[in-house]
């Protein structure tokens, strides 16, 4: 018999109206049967208000929220003589919507040819690109504006690499010249670093726990040479050379050591303090055209403190 009762309850109908939390009515009076869903109410407040994004409501009545039906949240002795329409209050839930990443979310623009390479500062506070139209640039990323537009170079700029400490942008070019630039000024930092035959492939800095003041820098370049240069001095350091091809990429391992990949087929490494060849990796059938160490994340945590992004200096002993 109970069960009877409630079928007859949620056959029986109401008389409703949709109401916002500020009091202002939505639509006309209308007969709701009092068994209807939560989803099935969405469903009508969707048609009425013409939600066409579907945002989710949550709906109330008397203050109790409507999680199953209508009925259960309803007192049935006041419904049974209600002379005025029930107000079923509604209220937007919160969404969080995630755009795909294919969706571009501003465009920087200023280079006059192909972008060819681009580098995020240490800090995240910076982008820097080279380009076919010879120039480097510097955009802020909190603003999405260009700071600094840089030439310095006669030829495409193929290759980027900030220094570990952030203070040092170093830039590669198709005629084999390296500039060094500073990214507070945007200005050189004195001579181009000149020797490469033909065009830089790649840059790798001397860790920051091996070089805290970010002084070695290591070229590879098609001339089928890696030099190693001294960023105070703006001399050659070392050059090492054993490739029978086109060397096209550098990494400078946390053990001090250099990896160099080749067209030759082959990885070798070398003992960055004085050039000697350590080993031969060999296994590929062809060209070898990029590297990635373990190593690139030996510290734990970076060189800048989280808190305000300023480089955070250490005493580095020899242990």
């Amino acid at each position: 018999d109970d069960n009877k009762d409630d079928l007859n309850m949620e056959e029986e109908r109401v008389q409703c109206i949709f109401k916002s939390e500020s009091g202002e009515t939505v639509g006309s009076d209308f007969e709701l049967p009092m068994g209807i869903t939560r989803d099935n109410l969405q469903l009508i407040f969707d048609a009425v208000i013409e939600n066409e994004e579907k945002v989710p409501y949550a709906f109330f009545v008397n203050g109790v929220e409507i999680r199953d039906t209508l009925l259960k949240s309803l007192d049935i002795k006041d419904c049974s003589k209600r002379e005025v329409a029930l107000e079923i209050v509604y209220q937007p839930q919160a969404v969080f919507k995630v755009r795909a990443v294919t969706r571009c979310t501003s465009t920087l623009e200023g280079h006059a040819d192909a972008v060819l390479f681009v580098a995020f500062s240490p800090n995240g506070r910076y982008l820097a690109s080279g380009s076919g139209d010879t120039y480097v640039r510097f955009w802020d990323v909190n603003t999405e504006t260009p700071e600094f537009k840089c030439k310095g170079h006669q030829h495409w700029v193929l290759c980027l690499a900030w220094s570990p400490d952030g203070r040092k942008l170093a830039s590669g070019c198709k005629g084999g010249k390296v500039c060094l630039w500073n990214p507070s000024t945007g200005k050189q930092i004195s001579r181009p670093l000149t020797g490469h035959t033909d065009y830089i492939s790649t840059l790798a800095w001397k860790p920051l726990h091996l070089d805290p003041e970010c002084r070695y820098l290591a070229t590879s370049s098609k001339d089928l040479t890696v030099r190693i240069w001294d960023v105070i001095t703006f001399r050659t350091h070392l050059i090492i050379s054993g490739h029978r091809a086109h060397i096209s990429y550098v990494k400078w391992g946390g053990s001090d050591l250099l990896y160099t990949a080749s067209h030759d087929t082959t990885i070798k490494v070398w003992r960055a303090t004085d050039g000697v060849f350590c080993r031969n990796l060999e296994g590929h059938g062809h060209w070898v055209n990029t590297l990635a160490l373990s190593t690139d994340y030996v510290m734990r945590t970076g060189a800048f403190d989280p808190v305000d992004a300023k480089i955070v200096h250490e005493e580095v002993t020899d242990s």
